[in-house]
């Protein structure tokens, strides 16, 4: 008993440096802090139950002389670069709150080019599977197709317009200003987009590939759970992204280098 009281204290007592900067813990950010984690924990578990599913169930990985294991390589780097990724450059902000904010815009705009590598492959995969097959299969008819794409070309516009207003030098300060609410929206709304597209596109695998799906096969009821974490890793995300309590509050290394950019 003594030791969990001593356990409370603790946590109760700690706090945040940065710098100079320090402030006492208050409930909302524990309450960040633990939903954080189980965010990450989520997309991790999904990104390994992907592994499994396209490893036990689909022959695993290949190139462009087997366009069926080709085609394996678009679901396992959609997850990383178009979910898992993308998620956590939204989250990026809030996640490491006391860190400065230069190095957070780098770090935004580093995670979000990632994601756009892996994405691109991603679609080069889908395309060559579908492009070199015998006989060839039919490009962009489906639903998840239109969506994806979709979510991919808001994504893509988003990183053009985000690094062009708030990393190149010069910018006027009150269009950096207009854009900012439009940078956030489109970013959820693409990265919302980007989840729905992922659970058409299992549901799609699994009735195209899967004659017994009506019974739950072991590769259907392993592509529903992948489904469900998806869903569950974009509510987090989302929640953690809009949540005002857990905003982060500029630091006075923030200020200081937003006056110096006023100067220049």
């Amino acid at each position: 008993m003594e030791e969990l009281d001593t356990t409370w204290l603790l946590i109760d007592t700690y706090t945040e440096n940065c710098g100079n900067n320090k402030s006492t813990m208050d409930p909302a950010l524990i309450n960040f802090k633990v939903l954080y984690v189980l965010t990450q924990l989520c997309g991790l578990t999904m990104i390994v139950l992907v592994g499994t599913w396209i490893g036990q169930h689909y022959g695993g990985l290949g190139g462009s002389s087997n366009p069926k294991l080709e085609f394996n390589w678009h679901p396992l780097f959609m997850t990383i670069g178009f979910i898992y990724l993308y998620g956590n450059s939204i989250l990026v902000y809030r996640g490491f709150r006391t860190t400065r904010k230069k190095t957070l815009k780098l770090t935004h705009a580093g995670i979000h080019m990632a994601a756009f590598i892996l994405t691109v492959i991603a679609l080069k995969t889908v395309f060559d599977s579908h492009n070199l097959a015998d006989p060839p299969i039919p490009n962009m008819y489906s639903l998840h197709s239109w969506l994806g794409l979709s979510a991919v070309i808001i994504f893509g516009l988003q990183y053009v317009a985000g690094f062009t207003a708030f990393l190149v030098p010069g910018m006027r300060e009150n269009y950096k200003i207009a854009l900012m609410p439009l940078h956030i929206y489109f970013g959820l709304f693409g990265f919302v987009l980007a989840i729905a597209s992922a659970v058409m596109g299992l549901t799609e695998k699994a009735i195209f590939s899967l004659s017994n799906y009506s019974t739950l096969p072991a590769a259907g009821v392993l592509a529903n759970i992948i489904g469900v974490l998806y869903v569950i890793f974009g509510a987090l995300v989302v929640y953690l992204a809009t949540e005002p309590s857990y905003k982060r509050k500029p630091l006075p290394e923030d200020t200081a280098l937003l006056a110096s950019n006023g100067a220049e």
